[in-house]
């Protein structure tokens, strides 16, 4: 049988239908954010970004359309304003592009691990390569501006050591352990990960025209505020470096660049992308504080999104993805 000629699977279908919508959201930005960049190097990497994924949208628009489903309605230019005022610094743009790079290279490999058909595979192979090239070039960038944050360092022990008991887990009196590199890992990008939430929220909020969108997003971002203190607490208790913020990174501009469809979708996409980083880090924490700290940002983040969704359906923002055949609605109507 034909590979290519495979129906695709929900799963399949499902991968392209988000690749779609969350990938116009940021190409939007990615939009703005060129309009507004100075630096000719961080402008190339933006420019670069948008045509491979004009690329990509034209051949999972031809998925989409081939399989006789719908294609999304994403986002276009008519979620962006002409001549907005710049609301980010070319400092933030640069990180922005790294952190959502990542974000591309997960949603990329997690697509490639739902695939069967060998075209689409290749399609997220080609996707991958692309995503990789980007995150080393803006990592070589922020590396040449003096802009990388890198991660603490550790001193080697002198030999290989087992795990003896239980207090490796448990703190005793609140004295803990010192953080293991494994745990770091996860630690230094979720902050990372927040703080750019937080920055774009507070962004956003300037700029937001509803006074609904303006009221969720000061709760999003005090949500994403005592995240970041919690995790950063963890590193302080053990004397390490934490990453800084961007919060100065944003102009005081109204002025604004974005529907507020847009923005809000934004937000939800970090929300939710960030419950998968969240769960990593669990999954990681061998110390009973970790687990604590882990599970109360999950729980947070489940109640804002619900909070997210209500106000989403309520504006008729939430593009609804394919369901499965309702077999009693259809024998119903029959």
């Amino acid at each position: 049988m034909d590979k290519e000629k495979l129906k695709l699977t929900s799963s399949e279908i499902g991968t392209l239908w988000g690749e779609y919508v969350n990938g116009t959201a940021v190409d939007m930005v990615n939009k703005y954010m060129l309009s507004i960049i100075e630096d000719k190097n961080i402008k190339e990497l933006f420019s670069d970004a948008i045509k491979i994924f004009n690329a990509q949208k034209s051949q999972i628009g031809a998925f989409i359309e081939n399989e006789s489903f719908p294609l999304p309605i994403g986002f276009n230019e008519s979620d962006l304003t002409n001549n907005a005022k710049r609301l980010f610094t070319d400092t933030f743009c640069l990180h922005y592009l790294h952190i959502m790079t990542l974000h591309g290279l997960l949603g990329h490999t997690t697509s490639l691990s739902s695939s069967v058909r060998q075209d689409l595979r290749d399609f997220y192979d080609a996707c991958i390569r692309d995503g990789m090239s980007m995150y080393h070039r803006t990592t070589n960038l922020l590396l040449e501006k003096g802009m990388f944050q890198r991660d603490p360092y550790f001193y080697p022990e002198e030999n290989p050591e087992f795990i003896t008991g239980q207090q490796f887990i448990n703190s005793k009196l609140g004295d803990n352990r010192p953080l293991a590199a494994t745990e770091i890992i996860a630690l230094s990008m979720n902050i990372k990960k927040k703080i750019l939430e937080k920055s774009l929220i507070i962004g956003f909020c300037q700029v937001t025209q509803s006074q609904e969108g303006r009221k969720f997003l000061r709760k999003a971002q005090q949500t994403a505020d005592k995240h970041i203190q919690s995790l950063t607490k963890i590193l302080k208790s053990d004397n390490l470096p934490v990453p800084t913020s961007w919060e100065t990174e944003v102009t005081n501009s109204q002025s604004t660049p974005f529907s507020d469809k847009l923005m809000l979708h934004h937000i939800g996409f970090l929300l939710e992308s960030s419950q998968s980083y969240h769960g990593a880090g669990l999954a990681s924490a061998m110390r009973t504080d970790l687990v604590t700290a882990y599970e109360k940002i999950i729980l947070k983040n489940l109640m804002v999104k619900k909070e997210w969704f209500n106000l989403m359906t309520k504006n008729k923002w939430l593009e609804q993805p394919p369901l499965a055949p309702n077999r009693k609605k259809i024998a119903e109507d029959k």
